[in-house]
């Protein structure tokens, strides 16, 4: 059996990381979901009238959806712009609950 060298270890390290991680889809599919769920959750971190801490966003086969609380409708509308926004996002599923504070 041959030894990897140095920098084949990283690679390997991703390629099995993503297969497992995918869930039945493609590399490809994996790393466009991913990238796709790292820039919603990007935006609504950088959106002041978002709480994005509060908000988990998952992506499947780039269908967004949002879940957790968000304190007003107003915030809830402006999450889901923000994932609508997104580059790739086919459609956005809302899973959020109002619960002011």
């Amino acid at each position: 059996m041959r030894k990897l060298s140095g920098w084949k270890w990283p690679v390997v390290a991703l390629v099995l990381a993503l297969s497992t991680m995918a869930c039945g889809k493609t590399v490809g599919e994996a790393i466009d979901d991913t990238t796709i769920t790292t820039r919603v959750k990007t935006a609504m971190l950088n959106d002041p009238a978002v709480g994005g801490l509060r908000i988990d966003v998952d992506t499947f086969k780039s269908v967004v959806t949002l879940s957790g609380r968000v304190k007003s409708q107003a915030e809830r509308d402006q999450a889901l712009a923000l994932a609508r926004s997104i580059d790739g996002v086919t459609e956005v599923k809302d899973a959020l609950q109002v619960i002011p504070e």
